[in-house]
């Protein structure tokens, strides 16, 4: 089983989405974490109600500080490969992280920045997962096995640019 670590900012929507979204996906192929350099300490009330009403198991969801995962944190392991979703995180300097994994940027646009009504909030987040399963759909399906580490590193920053 391959590891994948999401990062972004708060580590309370685009991450934790992710993070959902690939242990669905990868059906036992991939573990799939998520974490934050500033975590807010909550996911968005938003991204919760979103993966409930599509029956996700969001008990055991967190907004965690990515050193948790980081050489010498506490939950260190070997990850596989490592995907910022969001530009700030992109641009920080990132820990070490255990292994050698494969890091490709991911961005999207953050749902919890978006004002308006509720109504408008839930398109946001829906629109956020909607992108975020096509990229993560497009990654489960790569020829793991047959691809080298240059080729991932290619295909997995394609993926970020669709």
């Amino acid at each position: 089983m391959k590891s994948v670590l999401f990062l972004c900012t708060g580590n309370s929507a685009r991450s934790i989405l992710a993070e959902c979204l690939m242990n669905r996906l990868g059906q036992g192929r991939f573990h799939a974490m998520s974490a934050g350099s500033l975590p807010a300490g909550q996911v968005n009330p938003f991204a919760l109600e979103l993966l409930d009403s599509l029956e996700y198991d969001t008990s055991g969801l967190r907004s965690k500080n990515w050193n948790e995962f980081a050489a010498g944190g506490a939950d260190a392991a070997n990850i596989d490969f490592v995907f910022t979703v969001c530009d700030s995180a992109a641009a920080e300097s990132c820990p070490v992280w255990p292994g050698e994994p494969v890091t490709a940027h991911w961005g999207l646009p953050d749902p919890a920045a978006v004002t308006g009504s509720d109504a408008e909030k839930r398109v946001a987040f829906l629109n956020t997962y909607k992108a975020l399963a096509r990229r993560i759909e497009a990654f489960v399906n790569l020829p793991m096995d047959s691809l080298d580490r240059l080729a991932l590193r290619r295909a997995t920053a394609r993926i970020g640019k669709s």
